[in-house]
């Protein structure tokens, strides 16, 4: 084995022995209110969330008879972004629709 070879093998089995930790999961989550359409949200999810319209229609559900839905889990960063962008979307269109994160 040559030095190149060994230095290799050995940077790389450092770096999986560091303890490297997954980011923490965010849950994003629609809140149900009495006046956005239903059809409106699940071009929301299909929208934001790359669900398709089975998928978005059955947490269109959820939100509809449990008062929430839960769009996905995302790391921090990328939750945040989509919270925003629902809830930027939703009074564009003058919807009250709100769109939350929280810790899974």
């Amino acid at each position: 084995m040559s030095e190149s070879e060994f230095n290799a093998d050995t940077l790389l089995h450092t770096r999986d022995n560091q303890g490297l930790e997954e980011p923490p999961l965010f849950k994003v989550i629609l809140l149900n209110d009495d006046f956005t359409p239903m059809e409106f949200v699940v071009d929301t999810l299909m929208r934001f969330f790359d669900k398709n319209l089975d998928e978005a229609t059955e947490v269109m559900l959820n939100v509809h008879h449990k008062g929430f839905g839960v769009c996905g889990l995302f790391t921090r960063d990328i939750a945040e972004t989509k919270v925003m962008q629902v809830n930027r979307h939703a009074r564009m269109h003058q919807h009250p629709l709100k769109c939350r994160m929280e810790k899974n």
